[in-house]
């Protein structure tokens, strides 16, 4: 994606996002339906997620529930490499498989999630890429890089839609990019 096609893209996204607010509560919300009903966003915005890591060469994309998957899937295609659906709250009683799992530090609303991938999935030698829609205290984030480094594999970094951290270090930590910042929309 060229430095121009970025520009078009994130201009179309500012067109179409409207967000979706609630008279019991006094914030809004991210309306990513808007984006993923528009063909051109749809068809442009995994490789604006991947384009900030080309020079890295990332071998598999990770992504958690639920816009990570339609993301990290979309990344993964643009990259021409494989995508792996992070699990929310495994149950033990699935299967048989060994799971990568990790429990998260509080997110957004206060709740610590348990995050896992099947082991064997990302191996020792990936180059991951974690992809998801927004990035807001980072703990989802910061959970995915444990896991991805406890089988073996290298952390590349985050791609995420809207950056919503506040937290500057963490951004460095994660090698966190983003087509958004908060401030931005």
């Amino acid at each position: 994606m060229t430095p121009a096609q970025f520009s078009t893209l994130r201009q179309r996204m500012t067109e179409v996002y409207r967000p979706i607010s609630d008279r019991t509560v006094d914030y809004e919300y991210l309306n990513l339906q808007a984006w993923w009903a528009d063909p051109e966003i749809l068809g442009s915005i995994g490789a604006a997620l991947a384009r900030p890591f080309l020079d890295r060469a990332p071998s598999f994309v990770i992504g958690p529930p639920s816009s990570g998957y339609l993301l990290g899937a979309l990344t993964a295609a643009a990259l021409g490499v494989g995508f792996a659906a992070v699990a929310k709250e495994q149950p033990d009683t699935v299967d048989s498989d060994k799971w990568l799992m990790a429990t998260a530090p509080p997110d957004y609303r206060d709740r610590q999630l348990s995050l896992g991938l099947r082991a064997g999935t990302v191996r020792p030698g990936d180059r991951v890429l974690a992809v998801d829609d927004v990035a807001e205290t980072g703990s989802q984030l910061m959970t995915l890089r444990r896991i991805v480094e406890a089988a073996g594999a290298t952390w590349l970094g985050a791609s995420v839609v809207l950056d919503l951290l506040d937290r500057h270090q963490l951004r460095r930590d994660l090698n966190l990019q983003t087509i958004f910042h908060g401030r931005e929309l």
